[in-house]
């Protein structure tokens, strides 16, 4: 009986510790147990909230954190944004100071080597680009030429099949690289530095046009001309992108009141076309413009009398006396007769302008033509809109429009005439340095050419760019048999460029296809009703 007793209380005890040791072991996986992840995103708790209230709780408590972390990613965007800007004013500020070589100078005291590195390229870009001085070169065709433009349109040469001699810059790229250099010109008219403080702002309002050529290997230069304060005053600003940050060249106060500009056309018959050129003269030149010489050079004595009564009769109706009348005997030469109207001029220095009878110019070209030219620095050799046959070009319509109406530039109704070097706007003493025309070359074509490409092989600035202000009226054109095989050549490219488009000569070589194809239709039509 005892052994039985003490049997059953030993295994009461072992029940009882083992109870115990499993309480301790329950106690302590409950105290050492890491938070679960119900309870680290503030799930509602046994004890806590339930319900809505206990979600709500913790939505809140996890917006706040994402709250949080935004501000701190917005106040890192913003140390970015402040050092990044800080680093651009430093750059601008070092290139906002010309200096006589390269436009360019560093800020006073030692900058950092990268930011030197930088300048150093960008100085060496303005220095390798034709900005400051011309650059000798082998033949016509290495010239880079300009484009032009306004606020609304493009002016430009390499148009292929599918650009357009005038149009407004479709692409993001060229329109954002365009307004860019504008605003920038803006931005310096308007700065304190510039003027008196009480002088009007420049907006863009103000910018008449701008010329601009990218060499690839350099950069884009920009020259852009605004409104000035005075009458027949201008402001131009030469912008250099040597594919980096924009960089101010030089800023420039152009007055113009004075610039006289030396009309010299030679001619030979041609008595309708000069009386057409006196009406366009008489009013671009005479009642808008005013600063015009005219120098006629007339070769025999042919329908002299003609010509001579035309500049009579202009001269009384517009009491307009600033005009030579040149007679020379010999055969006709467009080249021999520039150069002795060039040279007859007895006054102070002028700019020629050497024109053809059968060219249409506005008032706004011959302000193009002062700007673009400055005497032992820069020619201009403008590239002009040749019009297309209007015979062609209106033979749809029942009667060919007025000749205002005509002078658009559009594909289907010319081209900018590239080949072409003809009309060009220089001072007298350039022509003369550089020795002027060769007067073996006769007749037509060659002369303008030989001329250009001395200014290529000097030092001077030759700016060639399209211009909207400046057409080649469209005449039947005979290329005689006494032309030498060159220019003979060169006569028939131009008679050929000068009818009509690609599209429109291709009507005309396939109008048989066509007619035959409309008949075709016509009987397939009249059959069907039938």
């Amino acid at each position: 009986m005892l052994r039985r007793g003490l049997l059953a209380c030993v295994s009461r005890v072992v029940v009882l510790l083992v109870l115990l040791c499993c309480a301790v072991s329950v106690l302590y996986m409950l105290a050492c147990t890491p938070k679960g992840d119900e309870e680290r995103l503030g799930l509602p708790r046994a004890n806590g909230p339930t319900g809505k209230e206990g979600y709500q709780a913790a939505l809140q408590e996890r917006e706040e954190q994402h709250r949080h972390y935004i501000s701190s990613l917005k106040r890192q965007v913003a140390q970015l944004k402040q050092e990044l800007q800080e680093r651009g004013e430093r750059l601008r500020s070092a290139q906002s100071h010309p200096s006589d070589a390269a436009g360019l100078r560093l800020e006073p005291g030692p900058p950092e080597k990268t930011q030197a590195d930088l300048l150093a390229f960008l100085r060496s870009q303005v220095d390798r680009a034709e900005v400051h001085a011309g650059v000798k070169l082998a033949t016509e065709y290495a010239a880079v030429p300009f484009d032009s433009f306004t606020l609304q349109k493009v002016y430009q040469l390499e148009t292929g099949l599918t650009r357009h001699p005038e149009e407004k810059p479709v692409r993001k790229d060229k329109r954002d690289e365009l307004v860019e250099a504008v605003e920038s010109a803006l931005e310096t008219l308007n700065s304190p530095a510039e003027g008196s403080p009480n002088r009007r702002p420049y907006s863009a309002s103000d910018f008449i046009e701008g010329i601009y050529r990218t060499e690839k290997d350099k950069g884009t230069l920009y020259e852009l001309t605004f409104k000035g304060e005075q009458k027949h005053e201008f402001r131009r600003l030469v912008l250099f992108r040597p594919f980096g940050p924009i960089m101010k060249v030089k800023q420039e106060k152009l007055n113009m009141a004075n610039a006289l500009i030396n009309v010299i056309v030679p001619l030979a018959k041609r008595v309708d076309k000069f009386r057409q050129f006196m009406q366009n003269f008489r009013e671009m030149c005479i009642q808008q413009d005013g600063r015009i010489h005219l120098t006629v050079v007339y070769f025999g004595k042919e329908e002299m009398n003609e010509v001579k009564g035309i500049l009579e009769n202009t001269s009384k109706a517009a009491n307009f006396r600033n005009f030579t009348f040149i007679q020379l005997n010999g055969e006709f030469s467009r080249g021999k007769g520039l150069d002795v109207g060039a040279r007859f001029w007895k006054g102070s220095n002028v700019l020629l302008f050497f024109c053809d009878v059968d060219i249409y110019f506005t008032s706004e070209f011959l302000n193009t033509c002062r700007l673009n030219t400055q005497p032992g620095k820069k020619v201009f050799y403008p590239v002009l809109f040749s019009q297309y046959n209007p015979g062609i070009i209106y033979g749809h319509q029942d009667a060919v429009p007025p000749l205002e109406q005509q002078l658009v530039i559009k594909k289907e109704t010319g081209f900018w005439r590239d080949f072409g070097f003809g009309m060009t706007c220089q001072y007298r003493s350039d022509f003369i340095n550089i020795g002027g025309f060769d007067l073996d070359i006769k007749g037509w074509g060659g002369e303008d050419v030989h001329l250009y490409r001395k200014y290529l092989h000097s030092n001077l600035i030759v700016v060639r760019t399209p211009v909207r202000g400046l057409f080649h009226l469209w005449h039947e054109k005979h290329c005689a048999d006494e032309l030498t095989p060159e220019q003979y050549k060169m006569c028939m490219q131009s008679k050929a460029m000068n009818e009509a488009s690609h599209g429109q000569l291709g009507m005309l070589v396939f109008r048989h296809e066509i007619e035959a194809h409309l008949r075709k239709q016509k009987q397939k039509t009249s059959s069907k009703k039938t």
